[in-house]
C-alpha cells in the first residue's frame, strides 16, 4: 500500500471555485489558485497556523521544566507563508533521502501497518493513518481512524485535527459528513524529517504531503500540507501518543527551495 512516495496514493481534486474563508479556517483562492485545505489550529496540517496566527506554543515558562516528550513535541518550527504551500518553482538544488519501510499487513480500517520498530517506521505509521482518514472523505471513518490508532490519553474523535480537517473540507464543500461518492480526496506524503526521539518509543516525525482533491466535474487542485505527531511503540506498533499534538511544520510544495532550506528530504521506499 505504501510504495514508492512519488507513486503512492495517487488521486484527483477540487473544485477552484469553492469559497474557504476565514471564519472557517478557508480561504478564498479564485478559478486560478490551488484550494488550501481548511484544517484546525492545533497541531495536523501546519496550513492552518498560517491561516489563523495561531501558536502551539504550550510552554510556561523559563522557570518550568517540561517532559523531555512535550519539549520535543512542543518545540517551534519555521514558519512559511501560504504562498508556500501552492505549486511553484522547483529548485535545482538537491536534498537527502528518508528510506522508509513498506508495510507488512492491513490493520483495522484498512490502516497499513506492521512497520519496524524505528523512527522511520513511526513516519510510515502516521503516513498511513493520515491518508487513511481524510481520503476516506468521511467524517465518521476519519472518527473511527483515531479510535483505533490513539492511545489513551492520545487525541480523540472529538479533538483529532484531523478529523475536524475532513469536516471542514466536506461542510465548505456543501457536503454531508460522509461524501466519499460525490468527493475524491488522496494525500501524498512526498517528504519528511524526524523531528526527534526520546528513547526507543518515542518519536515525532513530520511529513509534508500533497493534498489532492476532485469534485465531480471540477478541475483536480493541490496544495501542501504538513503533519507532525507524537508517535508511541505500544504493543507492538506505532499509534499516535497522548498529549497536545505538536507544534506544526511548514507546508511547503515538495521539491522547492524552502522545502530543502526547511530540512524536508524526499520519502522513498526500497524497492526489493
Amino acid at each position: 500500500m505504501l510504495r514508492r512516495s512519488r507513486d503512492v496514493y495517487q488521486s484527483r481534486l477540487v473544485d477552484p471555485d469553492i469559497e474557504w474563508n476565514r471564519r472557517r479556517l478557508q480561504l478564498v483562492l479564485g478559478v486560478a489558485a490551488v484550494v488550501v485545505l481548511a484544517l484546525v489550529a492545533g497541531g495536523v496540517w501546519s496550513v492552518v497556523g498560517m491561516l489563523t496566527g495561531s501558536s502551539t506554543d504550550k510552554s510556561t515558562g523559563s522557570g518550568s521544566a517540561q517532559p523531555a516528550h512535550d519539549q520535543l513535541a512542543g518545540k517551534q518550527l519555521p514558519e512559511a507563508p501560504l504562498e508556500a504551500a501552492q505549486p511553484g518553482s522547483l529548485s535545482s538544488g538537491t536534498t537527502g533521502t528518508l528510506e522508509i519501510p513498506a508495510p507488512m499487513e492491513v490493520g483495522e480500517l484498512g490502516v497499513a501497518t506492521g512497520f519496524p520498530h524505528t523512527p522511520e517506521g513511526a513516519l510510515a505509521q502516521l503516513a498511513a493513518i493520515d491518508t487513511t482518514a481524510l481520503s476516506s472523505a468521511s467524517v465518521r471513518v476519519a472518527q473511527d481512524v483515531i479510535t483505533q490508532w490513539a492511545t489513551p490519553g492520545g487525541p480523540t474523535p472529538e479533538s483529532w485535527t484531523g478529523v475536524q480537517a475532513v469536516a471542514a473540507l466536506l461542510e465548505s464543500a456543501g457536503m454531508s459528513s460522509d461524501a466519499k461518492n460525490t468527493i475524491t480526496i488522496a494525500a501524498e506524503p512526498k517528504m519528511g524529517f524526524i523531528k526527534g526521539t526520546v528513547g526507543d518509543d518515542f518519536v515525532v516525525p513530520c511529513i509534508d504531503f500533497i493534498i489532492t482533491a476532485t469534485i465531480a466535474g471540477g478541475q483536480p487542485q493541490q496544495v501542501a500540507a504538513a503533519d507532525c505527531q507524537r508517535m508511541v511503540w505500544h504493543e507492538g506498533r506505532w499509534m499516535i501518543g497522548p498529549g497536545d499534538e505538536p507544534a506544526p511544520a511548514p507546508s511547503l510544495w515538495p521539491g522547492s527551495q524552502a522545502s530543502f532550506d526547511a530540512g524536508y528530504q524526499w520519502l522513498e521506499v526500497p524497492q526489493s
